[in-house]
């Protein structure tokens, strides 16, 4: 099994998720006591989160890209960054070593593409709904995106940095949540896209009247498959 590099920490919540899921991926891939071989590079997102805020881009790809060439040199053969959102800077991490980024938003997409969907919702941070670094690339692959209206967009970006982040999960939140995806089903969205790696640990598959695309998952499993594809 080749190693992968994790770029974590943003939030920690979400790349534990991501280590769990890495992992039981590969154990059911070779069973036994198999375990996935990867290197965890963890960010402090308080900085992280500021650099956001501030519209501090190009530095957050910097920070990322030292964190890239980190996993390299520790001996990853692919790096995944563990946040929809950070994909922003997707390109500036590429760039800064010689193995592959499995970018999250081309494996959401495979999986609506493979489902037979082409109208999907997506819910995320305020920059992955409102900005083009994702629906873009979701867009490239022949999807039509969907956003919620402005207040939930808000909603949903408050619940994430203010709660899911910080490890809170509260019924109200997800009802909240269950509102907006009504409404992107009513507005024709035919499936969901769970696209900020908090949200699995709120909503799921229950909480939505058409199929939802869990990012996290996606992107582990598609990372084992890599890792173990000769």
């Amino acid at each position: 099994m080749r190693t992968i590099g994790l770029l974590g920490g943003m939030s920690w919540e979400s790349t534990a998720e991501y280590y769990r899921l890495l992992n039981e991926f590969t154990r059911d891939r070779l069973g036994g006591l198999h375990s996935a071989k990867c290197v965890l590079w963890s960010v402090d997102f308080a900085q992280v989160e500021l650099l956001q805020s501030e519209g501090r881009w190009e530095e957050a790809g910097a920070l990322l890209a030292d964190g890239a060439r980190a996993v390299e040199a520790a001996g990853a053969d692919l790096v995944l960054i563990c946040t929809n959102t950070m994909h922003k800077v997707a390109d500036q991490v590429q760039a800064a070593v010689g193995i592959p980024l499995l970018h999250l938003a081309d494996t959401t997409a495979a999986a609506v593409r493979a489902a037979g969907l082409r109208r999907v919702g997506l819910l995320g941070t305020a920059f992955t709904m409102e900005q083009d670094f994702y629906k873009g690339r979701l867009a490239s692959h022949d999807l039509e995106v969907l956003v919620p209206d402005a207040a939930g967009r808000a909603e949903v970006h408050r619940i994430i940095y203010d709660e899911l982040c910080q490890g809170v999960i509260r019924e109200e939140s997800r009802e909240a949540y269950r509102a907006v995806i009504a409404a992107l089903v009513a507005d024709g969205a035919e499936g969901v896209i769970l696209g900020c790696t908090e949200i699995e640990l709120l909503v799921g598959p229950k909480d939505s009247p058409v199929p939802v695309f869990p990012t996290t998952r996606l992107h582990a499993e598609a990372a084992v498959s890599a890792a173990l594809t000769p």
